[in-house]
């Protein structure tokens, strides 16, 4: 198995060449562009070759569901733009945010987890990973410390938030959460999907592992669902052994591999390769991936442009009488404001929230009017979108849920996209015109 470690290869570079030549280091005679390896399984010429890869003995690839090389020269180049140490790939931001804490965590654990995350996550952990007996305590990420700390139990295994709430636009105070998870001897878990390595490295406020939604700005075009989980190497899984068995204790599956014993501080992503990937196949294809790479020789130049559009039509919807609200961390008078400036002075991201005078009916009312602006079940790519979460990303949830959430009834989640900033405006102004 090849492992990937030392995402510092580049390290003296800055994000913006790490985005264009990351992951892939072509030597004499190789192709310049990342090659599809479109393979399910690798050749070898003895039995002994290969069952070294079995035991963990030797790097290499053997077959593509754990492992594969177009695969892993992209998560690598995400591993190098978040300043991890290691990172894999999955097929879904849904898959990465469950191998992140499955990876960690058994029947009878317990995990503390924002209650404003995107509304499948709250799904899946409060639901889903409750029926593998894995039990959820969702917290208000604006609550004290004091408030958070009371949600932890003996068997917590990790705490978990997003760098930028989905849809609530909740910014996350890195440091706070970093705090809290490390005094009670667990990691910190941050979904960055919409802040990016671009604008906010969580690591270095403390965060130990990150998990991405790669379907959104990374990839950029709506054109392939994945996902990224990255490990910053800072956690020390030994100091707490008794709690995290899986990571520091024999694994009989795997020949009585203690992972961190054996790879260190490429433990925890081995283990979810090895381990996870082996079992439960969230994988995603070379194609896929190949595709995820060229939205992030771009990432740099589309993120500044979402930035710049999002601001431009919140300061809009700001000043216009029909809009009731408007959240958005750009707007000085945001209440997040302030740890936007902290965290992320050179921008969030393009997604902006609001309602209208009138409710929730009005508000499904408008969307209904736009013209260039789509309505779809997606965030974050190069064309400006709409969606009204309690109708649709949120449908699920009761009303008490959508609150908990941070998602009111009449709530627009717009994605700004990169399109020219005067054309969005006027699609908004005629559609409120109509209202």
């Amino acid at each position: 198995m090849n492992t990937l470690s030392g995402g510092d290869k580049m390290s003296n570079y800055e994000i913006e060449t790490k985005c264009i030549q990351s992951g892939w280091h072509p030597k004499k005679g190789e192709p310049r562009v990342l090659p599809i390896y479109q393979s399910t399984t690798f050749k070898y010429d003895t039995s002994d070759q290969m069952g070294r890869l079995f035991d963990l003995e030797d790097e290499g690839y053997f077959y593509t569901r754990l492992q594969n090389p177009t695969n892993d020269a992209v998560a690598q180049k995400i591993c190098e733009l978040e300043g991890g140490v290691a990172a894999m790939l999955t097929s879904s931001g849904q898959a990465a945010n469950y191998y992140a804490l499955f990876n960690i965590c058994e029947a009878g654990d317990h995990v503390v987890c924002s209650s404003t995350v995107y509304g499948g996550t709250f799904n899946l952990y409060g639901a889903t990973m409750k029926k593998q007996g894995i039990d959820c305590t969702f917290i208000d990420p604006d609550a004290s410390e004091e408030e958070i700390a009371k949600a932890f139990r003996p068997n917590t295994k990790a705490l978990f938030a997003e760098t930028i709430a989905n849809p609530a636009l909740v910014v996350l105070d890195i440091e706070k959460f970093a705090k809290l998870a490390h005094d009670h001897g667990v990691p910190l878990i941050v979904d960055n999907t919409f802040a990016t390595p671009i604008n906010c490295r969580p690591f270095e406020w403390g965060a130990d592992i990150v998990t991405h939604s790669t379907t959104k700005y990374m990839d950029g075009h709506a054109m392939c669902v994945g996902g990224c989980i990255v490990d910053s190497g800072n956690f020390d899984w030994e100091a707490h052994a008794d709690k995290f068995p899986g990571l520091t204790q024999p694994d009989p599956t795997y020949h009585g591999i203690a992972y961190t014993k054996k790879f260190g501080k490429g433990a925890y992503i081995t283990k979810a390769t090895a381990q996870l990937m082996r079992d439960l196949g969230s994988i995603p294809s070379p194609m896929n991936s190949f595709l995820l790479n060229v939205g992030l020789e771009t990432l740099h130049l589309r993120v500044p442009r979402h930035c710049e559009n999002a601001q431009k039509v919140a300061e809009f919807l700001n000043s216009n009488e029909k809009v009731a609200w408007v959240n958005y961390a750009g707007l000085p008078d945001n209440k997040y404001h302030a740890l936007a400036q902290k965290y992320m002075p050179n921008g969030t991201c393009g997604v902006i929230s609001f309602g209208l005078k009138g409710g929730r009916d009005v508000s499904v009312g408008f969307m209904d009017k736009l013209k260039m602006i789509a309505i779809v079940t997606h965030v974050a790519d190069a064309r400006t979108c709409v969606l009204h979460p309690a109708s649709h990303t949120h449908r699920q949830m009761t009303d008490e849920q959508l609150i908990e959430a941070g998602v009111a009834p009449d709530l627009i989640r717009l994605s700004v996209g990169i399109e020219n900033a005067n054309d969005i405006i006027a699609d908004l102004k005629q559609a409120l015109e109509t209202i």
